[in-house]
């Protein structure tokens, strides 16, 4: 099981932690909620659980519980602008259908 960032994802974590000023990495998550299902969590990572999984992409952590890595195995987060617009965008083998947000999914 993994979990993976693009160049451009990890540009934008490493600098968003050095404003930061600490952190171990960023945590991707799964919470029951959104339109499809399922919402995507990011947050920045201070302390691990026993219980996490860390990947390493690029010198960024990525930190996953053990009860999202099965719906994220194989995931790709991309860093993406797109005309005004930047942020995070997900790609999961996992996801059957996607909100038109893109920020939730269902499987």
């Amino acid at each position: 099981m993994s979990v993976s960032l693009t160049p451009a994802a990890a540009r934008h974590v490493q600098k968003s932690l050095g404003k930061r000023g600490k952190g171990l990495g960023l945590r991707l998550a799964v919470k029951t909620s959104g339109c499809s299902g399922y919402a995507y969590a990011l947050e920045f990572v201070d302390e691990m659980n026993p219980e996490d999984r860390c990947f390493e992409h690029h010198g960024v952590r990525i930190v996953v519980d053990p009860r999202s890595l099965p719906l994220l195995d194989g995931t790709e987060l991309d860093f993406v602008r797109e005309g005004l617009n930047e942020g995070f965008k997900f790609s999961n083998p996992n996801a059957r259908a996607n909100c038109g947000c893109g920020e939730s999914f269902s499987v």
